[in-house]
């Protein structure tokens, strides 16, 4: 697993930059080619009425191109100057309009799938349109046309000459240019694709979210493999000595000599009884700690004195701190201890705090418990001056299964159930807990209840 772990990482990662680096290409590609198809149907628009206005200005020059004039009163130049005026094509200007220019452009968007496209134009009575040329040779435009035409970063031309078949009368006019402009046509273009984008982001999203939870699943499953050896190397260790110590008893009691002495028969009679508790003990907290992942902790909730139950918790632990050297110090200071709590739960709570400051204390253990009213709570506080912890193991303390080993993993004994319980019970009276410690000075555990409205400790 160690080793096939970062190669699945690696894997992963790799393909998932390898997807991004293709799609974000292919966007990219995309667009473009959106860009292409939009000048390609501005040039088919722009042309369709270009011709039109080309056959316009073809039809009225055949129309006058038979017309024969004669000087008159023999002032030959003058009249040949008037003749020429009179036989010159009309030009755009003077058969249309702006608005049926403008009508007859956005009948060719329409027809070329360009309907939301926004355009200025202009028909200009020169050669080609260019930025230097003045207002003076425009014979008609749209008000923001030369706005959009020199911005040629964002907006999209399109430039058309007005030109038909060869004639001598087309020669005797200026030619005209018919100019469009799409403005702002890259959001033309992303609105075309947005929903493309979207999609290849949202399933991109997908894709890095599934490889994250891949991930942590595959983080999560190696901490609970390693976490289910250490249970199973604690359990084991934890069975083991019971069983060893019950069949040493019962060989003893197997003995002629221990047989006939009643007394020495008690005594080895109670070892296997004490065993067998400590055993039973076990394999309840096992079950408990069932019960718990399966949410089926039930509250049988009631009236309880807090302080009563830490005396009687305090007097059970009696002979193991003075096996230990150790003292407790009680300063029982709050005067509201009544508290609706389940009592069998909140016992076990204080037991296993107690229990687990005299497995990692060190000589002349000393174990403080202070309580306190803050408003309408009550507050518990149980100090000791044991080996402390750090930061990370401060931080996985009420893990299940976590425990905070001292150099031989069983060197302390447990499960490493007995902080995760109390988180749980803690949390299922609604209360709350904190944990302060420092390495070599030892921990302290705050714990905060709701005391009862109309109810105070006798």
């Amino acid at each position: 697993m160690k080793k096939i772990f970062p190669v699945i990482i690696l894997l992963i990662s790799f393909s998932l930059v390898g997807i991004i680096y293709i799609q974000w290409n292919w966007i990219l590609t995309m667009v473009e080619n959106k860009q292409e198809e939009l000048q390609h149907k501005l040039n088919e628009a722009t042309n369709e009425v270009g011709q039109e206005l080309i056959r316009y200005k073809e039809a009225t020059s055949h129309s006058i191109s038979g017309l024969t004039l004669k000087p008159i009163f023999g002032f030959h130049s003058a009249t040949d100057k008037f003749n020429l005026d009179l036989i010159k094509p009309p030009t755009i200007a003077q058969g249309f309009t702006r608005d049926e220019i403008a009508d007859m452009l956005h009948k060719a968007f329409v027809s070329h799938q360009l309907k939301n496209a926004k355009f200025e134009f202009c028909i200009s009575s020169e050669t080609g349109i260019t930025n230097q040329l003045t207002s003076s040779i425009y014979e008609i435009r749209s008000p923001n046309f030369l706005t959009a035409f020199e911005d040629a970063n964002h907006n999209l031309p399109c430039i058309m000459p007005l030109l038909g078949e060869n004639s001598d009368l087309e020669s005797t006019a200026p030619v005209e240019t018919l100019s469009v402009v799409i403005p702002d046509y890259k959001s033309l273009v992303m609105k075309q694709v947005q929903l493309m984008i979207v999609g290849v982001v949202f399933f991109t999203g997908v894709i890095i979210l599934a490889f994250y939870v891949t991930v942590r699943t595959l983080l999560r499953q190696k901490k609970l493999s390693e976490i289910k050896n250490d249970f199973i190397n604690n359990m084991t260790h934890e069975f083991k000595t019971p069983l060893a110590t019950i069949s040493l008893a019962v060989d003893a009691l197997r003995n002629e000599k221990v047989i006939h002495d009643r007394m020495k028969s008690e005594y080895f009679s109670g070892i296997i009884k004490e065993e067998n508790q400590r055993m039973n003990k076990q394999v309840e907290t096992i079950l408990q700690a069932a019960l718990l992942d399966r949410d089926e902790l039930q509250l049988n909730l009631q009236g309880i004195h807090a302080h009563v139950i830490i005396h009687d918790v305090m007097e059970n632990f009696q002979l193991q701190l003075q096996d230990k050297g150790g003292k407790a110090d009680l300063q029982l200071n709050a005067r509201n201890d009544f508290l609706e709590a389940d009592e069998v739960h909140f016992t076990n709570l204080i037991s296993n705090l107690i229990d687990n400051a005299l497995k990692y204390s060190r000589d002349n253990l000393l174990i403080r418990i202070v309580t306190q009213n803050s408003n309408k709570n009550w507050i518990m506080r149980i100090e000791d001056n044991g080996i402390g912890m750090n930061k990370e193991t401060q931080r996985r303390i009420f893990e299940k299964f976590f425990r905070a080993h001292t150099g031989n993993i069983h060197n302390v004994k447990g499960f490493g159930l007995g902080l995760s319980y109390v988180k749980t019970v803690v949390d299922a009276h609604h209360g709350r807990i904190k944990v302060e410690s420092t390495v070599g000075k030892g921990t302290a555990f705050t714990l905060e209840f709701s005391c009862q409205k109309n109810s105070i400790a006798e």
